[in-house]
């Protein structure tokens, strides 16, 4: 589950991280009046649950009410990486001498959390890890000691933060930590970090995204989830039980088995295409499943073509087979698909597919190759 950042921005103002003053707004004329509460200059942003606003022309700095208003105008309805813009939050403008990334996730190969910190902020922290890794200095706080107030020091020693400001980066980043293990997070981050012109510190972006299997134990933050139209299919998926991640590519991906699917993803991109989700049926999965997976793969407009990849164990490939026929029957799919069905009853679930309107292929790769061509 993902905050909007004037939400995630109040959870680490209760926690003492020091945040800009800002409101939120869903219309031109809140944003006018929002600027003019606040104290001009201020910064409009897109409130969406995707990073990249900036670059994207969610965020713009206003010099009066009337920018505030036009700003909010042309921000509101914009597409952002595929999310509709529908509320903004307009704070007032910082005096930024230098920004930093600071940012608490979990190291699964260290089975542990990690704070990373780095005096390069306000870009991609995936850019920088790639290209400059040794520019993010790293910390594995023990879960069951905390993020202790030495190892918070180290890091910023390490990270080459100003002298001036290695103390307050420590108290934050020790405070963000406290955020990230008392919300059940998955990723709690901020970027930038600014230091002022006065040498002060202050949030400049917040991003809190928290694990739905722990929802249970955070009822406040739990009633700020949104399901937006982009949401709908992935929320639809998981009340069903599997499932389903979309992606950016054209090729629809069903299989049952996460191994499988990332398997079978990895098959187009390898045959020069590119997934456009990630939706695992599990086991034993039923024809009315089957059909409500394909349903949701082909309700994404992006779309070109279906690869049904299914390997029967505890799946049955007639029953697999019933699924896609009931979702022909009821509906032409709109995109050719694609189908390798192999184990258990597969013989079955291709004979009853025999004369149907899609494509078998023997083999993964071949299947994915089909689907790509396709898909062009």
């Amino acid at each position: 589950m993902k905050l909007h950042e004037f939400q995630a921005k109040a959870v680490l103002s209760s926690a003492g991280i020091p945040i800009p003053d800002g409101r939120p707004a869903l219309s031109p004329d809140e944003a006018a009046s929002a600027a003019i509460a606040l104290g001009l200059p201020v910064v409009v942003k897109a409130q969406v649950h995707v990073g990249g606003r900036g670059k994207a022309g969610g965020i713009k700095l206003a010099k009066t009410a009337d920018e505030a208003r036009s700003h909010a105008s042309a921000i509101l309805g914009k597409d952002i990486k595929g999310l509709r813009v529908e509320k903004l939050y307009v704070e007032r403008a910082a005096r930024i001498a230098k920004e930093l990334y600071l940012g608490v996730t979990l190291d699964r190969d260290r089975r542990r959390p990690v704070v990373m910190l780095s005096t390069v902020g306000g870009m991609e922290i995936e850019e920088v890890a790639a290209s400059d890794p040794e520019k993010i200095a790293r910390g594995w706080p023990n879960p069951l000691l905390g993020f202790l107030p030495f190892e918070a020091r180290a890091l910023c020693v390490d990270a080459d933060v100003p002298a001036a400001q290695r103390a307050g980066v420590a108290e934050i980043a020790m405070k963000l930590y406290r955020v990230y293990a008392g919300t059940d997070a998955m990723l709690a981050e901020i970027n930038p970090l600014f230091i002022q012109e006065d040498g002060s510190l202050l949030a400049g972006d917040a991003k809190l995204e928290l694990d739905d299997n722990a929802l249970y134990r955070q009822a406040d933050l739990a009633k700020l989830k949104e399901v937006g139209k982009d949401e709908e299919a992935e929320e639809r998926a998981r009340a069903l039980g599997f499932s389903y991640v979309q992606l950016d590519g054209d090729v629809g991906i069903i299989g049952n088995g996460a191994g499988l699917v990332m398997g079978t993803l990895d098959a187009v991109r390898n045959a020069g295409g590119h997934a456009a989700n990630f939706l695992d049926v599990g086991g034993g999965a039923r024809e009315s499943v089957v059909k409500a997976a394909l349903e949701i793969v082909l309700s994404n407009p992006r779309v070109k073509s279906v690869l049904i990849n299914i390997f029967g164990g505890i799946t049955r490939g007639d029953e697999v087979a019933k699924g896609i026929l009931a979702v022909l029957r009821d509906s032409k799919p709109r995109v050719p698909l694609v189908i390798r069905l192999s184990g258990t009853e597969a013989e079955a679930g291709r004979k009853l597919l025999e004369g149907a309107p899609l494509v078998s292929r023997a083999t993964m790769d071949e299947a994915a190759a089909e689907a790509v061509r396709l898909a062009k």
